[in-house]
């Protein structure tokens, strides 16, 4: 082998001994920004497939309407799978009940009855906002309790509402079901969720059957968005 091919080979083994000892390095990718600590000693929540507003409120401790207010919400639809939720620093007051009544506090609210909503929470009806849901369904349809608990109220003729029934949840929490043609259930029965209480009916302000559903937390109605799944 001549002297000048020697040098050659040398020269290549040197080149790559010298690659290998320094490698490219491809810059990082940036890192994705984190979420600015909350302030006041609040903590995120992200939220998973079939959660509610009022289901992460009850979990953590946090009033309802608090929650809301903390990330500025306007509507149900404004939570996604994945979005982060602010849970205000300060807990809300736990609740107080003095109803002889168990509590169903792992149970989350299910739709009454399946139908088209054409009037929801806040939205005037003449001059009176609406204190809950209106959902079209067919006459007869099976109203269905939307969380366990204590019948409190059936009455047959109710000003402006008709056919009424409300149950009493236990923990504060009271739902209302009107305009029904016909109750199933009787004061001081205890229904499990999904326990038939009552038939779809027509009255009211439209020509055609329907429910009207009402979500009310210490008496005051609530926004039935925020508690439905």
């Amino acid at each position: 082998m001549s002297y000048l091919r020697v040098s050659i080979i040398a020269l290549l083994i040197l080149a790559l001994a010298g690659c290998a000892e320094t490698p490219v390095i491809k810059p990082p990718k940036p890192l994705t920004p984190a979420i600015p600590a909350p302030a006041k000693g609040g903590t995120y929540h992200k939220v998973i497939k079939g959660e509610t507003l009022w289901r992460i409120a009850k979990d953590n401790g946090v009033d309802l309407e608090a929650l809301v207010e903390a990330n500025g919400l306007t509507s149900a639809g404004n939570i996604k799978v994945g979005q982060n939720i602010l849970i205000p620093g300060k807990p809300g007051r736990p609740v107080t009940n003095v109803t002889p009544l168990a509590v169903y506090s792992k149970e989350d609210f299910i739709w009454p009855v399946k139908g088209r909503v054409f009037s929801s929470f806040g939205e005037k009806r003449g001059s009176t906002p609406n204190k809950g849901v209106d959902i079209q369904a067919r006459g007869g349809t099976i109203v269905v309790a939307s969380r366990s608990g204590r019948v409190i109220f059936s009455e047959d003729k109710v000003r402006g509402f008709g056919k009424t029934v409300i149950i009493d949840h236990g923990d504060g929490i009271q739902t209302v079901y009107s305009h029904n043609s016909e109750i199933l259930v009787k004061i001081g029965e205890d229904v499990r969720q999904g326990h038939p209480v009552a038939k779809v009916g027509s009255g009211g302000r439209e020509n055609f059957p329907y429910l009207h559903f009402e979500i009310r937390k210490r008496h005051k109605p609530q926004n039935p968005f925020y508690y439905l799944s």
